[in-house]
């Protein structure tokens, strides 16, 4: 009876365990069932991404990467892109070649007063507005107006186009030459929104993926081969502005290569994101990046040399051309007045004064005066101003003025979409496919204003001399070009 009893509950007991076994089995079904009918309805950008597919891509292995966040005017951005150039060639690793960003979409604010967004942010800031460049069809390539032809096929750097970076570490299959506003999806710009946030380092640096610079020109200034790794930087915060905003910034001066190559934490991450690369000379120092020669690098003390000019793409000095030697035909003068912009709406006077004082020089010799006028002022505001008196002057001088819808102006900027020179930068082999599929299939891309190009080239040409904005960047870069001679068919005169 005992054994009998026994038997009893042991049959009941593995009933019981039996049940409670399959109840188990079957929750845990119903769980894995209902999180895969989820998941299935979530966006890509909201599922974990894999770091391995991001960190590297199956297109380019080994490669390193380096991306920064360009801002300001077109001028500060291609001061900006030189010193990226620079960076990257130090540092061994590829250019991630950003868009022409539009004037002034971004702004860093004043390394002088240590008022300056963080580089996370303005790297956040710059990707934010690179996808909203993509979405209304309005991304020009640095790489579409500078020509880098020189740089790349002596392979003194590699690069990539913007565009194709985010699709290999993005992972998304996406074709950007066809990205719209009418066909965009909340999914992918989830997705693009994410990517964005980790490669600008939110979410903090990630090993061998992504090193997130934090250091910028409030805490470092940038030197190469000059023995001064760590030392104090002669521009300091003084103690007025300490205590008036409160800041403890100390800038100390770092080698690159010490800091972010070879056994650094840097080196060893896929992609190395600076924020801004803006410097100037500033009380005997510069605000961020001091690198104007390498004495032990050959190398790089040649390539600092190459890029003090990077000229225009052809299409645009060709046009320019064309426009000073087939319309102004003769010598002329060029005028680049930045009048309503900044601090120079309020130094008129003091712009147009070396206007007049070049032009009354020139009326001693032969007349009329062609005179090439490049201004941020519209015509219709002439009005009052020393322009206004050299229009009027029409038997001592006579003006040319270009215009955004000029037919130059419109054919080069067909032109120059049709070129695709971003596209070609050589290591994605799907770049040139995906050039003629755009060409085909893709919606057209809104002409890009390239009028400030022209512009500068035509200035570079000007055989009676230049007259700039004092303080313009815009100017400097003219006469950067007026020094390397960018139209040799016409000799110059000093000013």
């Amino acid at each position: 009876m005992k054994n009998l009893s026994r038997n009893r509950v042991w049959k009941k007991k593995r009933f019981y365990n039996t049940t409670s076994l399959l109840s188990i089995s079957l929750l845990i079904f119903i769980f894995i069932f209902i999180f895969v009918s989820y998941t299935s309805h979530i966006p890509n950008s909201l599922l974990p991404i894999s770091r391995t597919s991001q960190c590297t891509p199956q297109n380019l292995p080994g490669q390193r990467f380096l991306w920064y966040a360009p801002h300001s005017g077109f001028s500060n951005q291609v001061a900006e892109f030189k010193n990226a150039i620079l960076m990257a060639a130090i540092l061994n690793r590829t250019l991630v070649v950003p868009p022409i960003l539009d004037h002034h979409a971004v702004a860093l604010g004043s390394c002088p007063k240590f008022r300056v967004l963080g580089p996370g942010e303005i790297r956040l800031s710059v990707w934010n507005h690179v996808i909203e460049l993509l979405r209304s069809r309005r991304y020009v390539s640095m790489a579409d107006i500078i020509d880098l032809s020189s740089l790349v096929s002596i392979s003194v750097i590699q690069a990539i186009d913007f565009r194709d970076f985010i699709s290999l570490w993005c992972g998304v299959n996406v074709d950007f030459d066809c990205f719209n506003e009418s066909n965009d999806k909340s999914s992918l710009l989830d997705s693009l929104k994410q990517c964005g946030s980790r490669l600008s380092g939110l979410a903090g640096n990630v090993d061998k993926c992504i090193y997130a610079l934090d250091e910028d020109c409030r805490t470092t200034v940038w030197t190469y081969q000059q023995n001064d790794d760590g030392v104090l930087d002669s521009f300091q915060p003084d103690e007025q502005l300490k205590k008036k905003k409160k800041i403890s910034y100390i800038r100390k001066r770092r080698d690159v290569y010490k800091t972010l190559g070879p056994g650094s934490k840097a080196e060893s991450a896929t992609v190395l994101a600076f924020g801004s690369l803006f410097t100037a000379p500033y009380k005997g120092s510069e605000l961020y990046i001091d690198i104007d020669e390498a004495p032990r690098d050959q190398r790089i003390s040649s390539l600092i040399q190459k890029i003090e000019f990077l000229p225009f793409v052809p299409l645009i000095t060709s046009a320019a051309k064309e426009y000073a030697f087939e319309t102004i035909k003769g010598p002329f003068l060029c005028a680049q007045l930045r009048l309503l912009d900044g601090q120079f709406k309020n130094h008129w006077k003091t712009t147009f004064l070396a206007l007049k004082n070049k032009v009354d020089s020139l009326k001693k010799g032969p007349l009329p005066i062609s005179i090439f006028v490049m201004t941020d002022l519209p015509e219709a505001d002439w009005h009052g101003s020393y322009l206004e008196d050299l229009a009027r002057d029409s038997d001592s001088v006579k003006l040319y003025v270009l215009r955004e819808k000029d037919e130059l102006v419109i054919r080069t900027a067909k032109k120059l979409i049709e070129s695709g020179h971003g596209m070609r930068l050589g290591l994605v082999p799907e770049s040139v496919d995906r050039m003629s599929r755009m060409k085909q299939q893709c919606p057209p891309q809104i002409l890009p204003d390239i009028l400030l190009y022209i512009e500068e080239t035509v200035c570079s040409c000007a055989s009676l001399g230049f007259v700039g904005t004092a303080g313009s960047t815009i100017a400097e870069g003219i006469e950067v070009m007026r020094k390397f001679n960018t139209c040799p068919s016409h000799s110059q005169t000093a000013l």
